[in-house]
């Protein structure tokens, strides 16, 4: 294979259309700011954090034969990205997703995502037709699995064998989709990346540390979880081995896809042979330099 990803990012591909604003809003304010459309998504997110980092990524995801559709893969392509195992729909528009920020943070968010659910498993073909992998010789590598799939899909990923070899890092790509991790929390190879709000629902618990909520995890079967808290410490953890860092203190300027910059941040930190405690620092420290900037991905 000629053009081999390192990295497969699976699920959400669309466009970001974000407002932003330097003042502080609260329901039905309407103030001064700038909007901007530029490509989205967790998966696409993850991806393009990876290939900033010199990682080979490829997308699987669904996106719409419309002009957003085609202006988006040129997009991607021309960025480096792996974008020939993407599924290409004849009938179904590409993914949007809308956004307001405000001084005070992420005020409200819609994410339509109702083509990459419609295509389910479609996006998997790849997988199975041994383009990157079949059922007899299944992928191995590093797999960044967005939340935003259905939990029918999900839970087929987490008990199928599709994905047995593989190394599966997973986001939850947002609180309300949090829920739909269930499935992994006994899994063998998964590891999630999760906001103590996120990490919080999972359990059905109310802590107030990344700590609390992370061994609240383990304790539910989960293998390994990376729980982020704002600007509160981070902790990483897996049984036996629990380490807990405070992010570099910034002025926040954006908030979208900070999550996605730092999950991608320490897959590629590991990918490099890091050990854990610098693994998590080299993705706090990326994503503290995400969030106080306006610097693309």
């Amino acid at each position: 294979m000629t053009n081999a990803p390192q990295v497969l990012c699976i699920g959400s591909v669309l466009w970001d259309i974000i407002g932003r604003s330097a003042s502080h809003m609260e329901r039905g304010s309407d103030v001064p700011g700038r909007i901007s459309r530029l490509p989205g998504g967790v998966a696409m997110n993850i991806a393009m954090a990876l290939n900033g980092l010199g990682i080979k990524t490829a997308l699987l995801s669904a996106i719409g034969q419309d002009d957003e559709g085609g202006e988006l893969l040129r997009l991607a392509a021309n960025m480096g990205l792996i974008t020939e195992y993407t599924y290409l729909s004849e009938d179904l528009p590409t993914d949007r997703y809308m956004a307001v920020e405000g001084a005070n943070g992420l005020i409200a968010a819609i994410a339509d995502a109702h083509s990459l659910e419609a295509a389910g498993d479609k996006i998997l073909t790849p997988l199975r037709d041994g383009r990157l992998a079949s059922d007899a010789q299944p992928w191995t590598g590093m797999v960044a699995l967005d939340g935003n799939l259905t939990s029918e899909m999900l839970i087929d990923i987490a008990k199928g064998n599709l994905f047995r070899a593989a190394d599966l890092r997973i986001a939850p790509a947002s609180p309300g989709k949090a829920e739909r991790l269930a499935a992994f929390l006994g899994h063998g190879k998964a590891t999630l990346y999760l906001n103590l709000e996120e990490a919080n629902i999972l359990t059905h618990g109310s802590h107030k540390t990344s700590e609390a909520g992370a061994r609240a995890l383990l304790a539910r079967g989960l293998r390994r979880v990376l729980v982020t808290n704002g600007p509160n410490a981070a902790c990483v953890a897996e049984v036996g081995n629990i380490i807990t860092q405070q992010p570099p203190a910034v002025m926040v300027t954006r908030i979208t896809g900070a999550g996605d910059v730092f999950m991608a941040s320490h897959m590629a930190a590991e990918l490099r042979g890091e050990a854990p405690d610098m693994a998590l620092n080299s993705a706090l420290k990326r994503t503290a330099d995400y969030i106080s900037s306006e610097k693309p991905l």
